[in-house]
């Protein structure tokens, strides 16, 4: 008896195993969020170092979770467009209007800075896992 083929990752975004994808995405934008708030925090010498980021990556982490709840980006979290780039200019546009509301530093530099960062971040691995996607598809195909 042979085992059923699974099934394969389409190019939408959208997995076979959604709620595994799903929650994949979560951890992981979660985990450059944090990434991205440590990078920044070393870079400028602070002290307090799991507090200090946590405190630099709280507006952002909501923004993020504002984003998925609003684009609901557990329907398709490794797509591109529109999951993609919703959660990073969402997580960037959330952080830092709560920055500016929570007395946080809102200067020009640092909203480039975080823009250019998160988009590598928050995208980079969702085009990562597209590729290994089709990557997979060709070589069942083949």
């Amino acid at each position: 008896m042979t085992s059923p083929t699974p099934p394969r990752p389409r190019a939408s975004g959208r997995s076979p195993h959604p709620k595994r994808a799903a929650a994949s995405s979560v951890v992981a934008d979660v985990a450059l969020i944090l990434v991205f708030a440590a990078i920044g925090r070393d870079a400028h010498q602070r002290g307090e170092i799991v507090t200090g980021v946590l405190a630099t990556a709280w507006p952002f982490l909501a923004g993020a979770a504002a984003s998925w709840v609003v684009l609901r980006a557990w329907r398709a979290p490794l797509a591109l467009w529109p999951t993609g780039v919703g959660v990073w200019l969402g997580t960037v546009a959330v952080g830092m209007l709560l920055r500016a509301l929570t007395g946080q530093a809102v200067v020009l530099p640092f909203v480039v800075v975080a823009l250019l960062a998160l988009g590598v971040l928050l995208l980079g691995y969702r085009i990562l896992a597209s590729a290994v996607d089709r990557l997979r598809a060709r070589r069942r195909r083949a």
